[in-house]
């Protein structure tokens, strides 16, 4: 009798399904007029205002997309959140850090750069919309630099991490959490403090995360791999370490156990760390940070430093 395969005394994982998402600019469009509605609601008398935030917002997301676009990423889409923000999603079977560094910093980076340059023109002609239009660039998009989870420049912090990086998400996302809903609470922004509140649920996810994989580190097991990628004896034993975690989802399996089939496989495809290949030299992570600091000191220095005359702004009201 031929040896077997461990792998093959398994059965076949269930297929799952991924849906296909595909870019739709009249849904984009619609939810940049729901988006600009809502903030309506709140300022009436601020049109300009938040004109000028859905422009800001909308490039900024722009230049995510376009570079998302460029390598490739699948199921791309740009959305707007009623009086939250806007985000790009899209997503891709291998990730490389140097195309995500890029990405991230496709949106910020221009937008700050593009926020000093509108600075200096309006300063030029005394134009007062441009020096407004050049303010929300510069604050929105240095704000996003920050490195609190999920802002951009969060998003940067994270991706210097090397693997087995889950403790380290956890205390990230707890303390940014906790960082939104202190300054919410005193700046008396509910919608700062919803927002903190609503990442407890990512901290969590990447509590659960963390526990699971430290199971599976100590079995032996490999989760640094998409579901494609994942063996049936390699499904079959997350599914059955997430089963023993997981007394409600272990009696649902049990009394419906074909209903059960996708939920299982997606909390087996959640547990799993899509690979992201380490292909940044230190040269570039080097320029990349310099750049980052740079556009967050440049325009805090300009703005509050003896630089620039803004009196016959001020001096208008």
């Amino acid at each position: 009798m031929e040896n077997q395969n461990p792998s093959d005394w398994y059965s076949p994982k269930p297929v799952l399904e991924k849906v296909k998402v595909k870019s739709n600019w009249v849904l984009t469009l619609f939810s940049v007029l729901v988006f600009a509605l809502s903030f309506l609601s709140i300022f009436s008398d601020e049109l300009d205002f938040v004109f000028y935030l859905v422009v800001v917002l909308f490039l900024h997301e722009l230049g995510h997309y376009l570079l998302m676009k460029y390598f490739r990423y699948e199921d791309l889409r740009m959305l707007f959140i009623p009086l939250m923000g806007a985000f790009v999603q899209g997503s891709k079977k291998q990730y490389s850090q140097k195309e995500s560094f890029i990405v991230i910093a496709a949106g910020p980076f221009p937008g700050v750069v593009f926020g000093l340059i509108l600075l200096f023109i309006a300063q030029s002609y005394q134009q007062s919309w441009l020096l407004e239009l050049s303010f929300l660039f510069l604050f929105l998009n240095v704000i996003n630099l920050l490195p609190i989870d999920p802002l951009d420049g969060g998003q940067l912090f994270k991706l210097f991490v090397r693997q087995k990086r889950d403790l380290f998400l956890l205390v990230f996302a707890l303390l940014s959490s906790l960082l939104m809903i202190t300054v919410g609470y005193f700046i008396e922004s509910w919608i700062l403090l919803a927002f903190g509140f609503l990442m407890s649920f990512k901290v969590r996810s990447f509590q659960r995360n963390h526990q699971y994989r430290q199971l599976l580190d100590a079995q032996g097991i490999d989760y640094e791999c998409n579901y494609e990628a994942l063996t049936d004896q390699d499904y079959h034993l997350i599914k059955q370490l997430i089963l023993d975690e997981n007394p409600k989802l272990r009696a649902f399996d049990a009394q419906y156990p074909e209903e059960a089939k996708e939920m299982i496989a997606s909390h087996v495809n959640a547990v799993l760390a899509v690979p992201v290949s380490r292909d940044t030299s230190l040269l570039f992570r080097s320029l990349l940070i310099c750049c980052w600091l740079l556009l967050i000191i440049l325009p805090v220095l300009l703005l509050v430093g003896p630089f620039l005359d803004f009196n016959w702004y001020f001096g208008a009201f």
